[in-house]
């Protein structure tokens, strides 16, 4: 064999590895992972389920499932039967809401809450606007991105308000002025510590909330890799934070 027979034929191998590379690519670029399951068929369709291309989801009457294809959500609802893909347009105004929701170190200037006006409510799916702060209405496992600068969240920013916070024997209030809905977790009294319980009255809460703290090394900078990370460490809370927003930027 010559050398450039050689030649052609190592750039052949090479292109053709190439090609199939990209088709390996493009092959998990069109998989879909269930992202939210409820209803009969939940157990059949399980959160973290990843669907590929050609397969089909038979959904009865209840059914609601949400799945993530490409950083974007598209939700299903029975009855009927669906391919595992399609096309999804999402609204660039609510997609900012999803950047932001993903953004690291939150400040106290993002402020995403509710103000109300005489004789109104706060309206129970206000959330915070950013994975990293905790909402402590929501009860469960909750990863930490920085220990040193949690935050806590409440959606109603109108009234002074305070916050007991209870693990180990140890207590802590948490002040809440009026105009914030902010407020640093009380590291000086109650350091975060993984696995171990918090139980969180009194600050507008209609009953006492338990949480837990799960380390994270390092925050995905993507849809996917954050929903991976958060199914993965029990995160629920804010998992369902994420996955509303992104449902909510659906288009089409």
């Amino acid at each position: 064999m010559s050398f450039p027979d050689f030649r052609m034929r190592r750039l052949g191998l090479t292109a053709a590895a190439a090609i199939a590379a990209i088709a390996m690519v493009g092959t998990a670029a069109a998989q879909s992972m269930v992202v939210r399951s409820t209803g009969p068929s939940a157990g059949k369709y399980p959160a973290g389920a990843k669907l590929k291309s050609a397969d089909k989801l038979t959904l009865v009457a209840g059914d609601k499932i949400v799945l993530m294809q490409a950083g974007k959500t598209r939700t299903l609802s029975g009855p009927g039967t669906f391919g595992a893909t399609g096309t999804v347009q999402a609204s660039q105004s609510l997609g900012g809401n999803v950047t932001r929701m993903l953004a690291k170190g939150p400040t106290m200037r993002s402020r995403g809450g509710f103000s109300r006006g005489p004789g109104d409510e706060t309206p129970a799916n206000v959330r915070a606007p950013n994975l990293w702060l905790l909402d402590y209405r929501e009860a469960g496992t909750f990863c930490v991105l920085d220990p040193a600068v949690l935050m806590l969240w409440r959606p109603d920013m109108e009234g002074d308000t305070a916050l007991e916070i209870e693990s180990a024997g140890k207590k802590a209030t948490v002040a809440i002025v009026d105009g914030a809905n902010f407020r640093k977790w009380p590291t000086d009294v109650l350091p975060v510590q993984y696995g171990t319980d918090y139980r969180l009255s009194g600050g507008g809460l209609a009953r006492p909330v338990t949480v837990r703290f799960a380390a994270m090394e390092n925050a995905p900078d993507t849809v996917e890799g954050s929903v991976d990370m958060l199914m993965a460490k029990g995160c629920s809370p804010q998992l369902n934070r994420l996955v509303d927003t992104m449902s909510e930027a659906e288009a089409g």
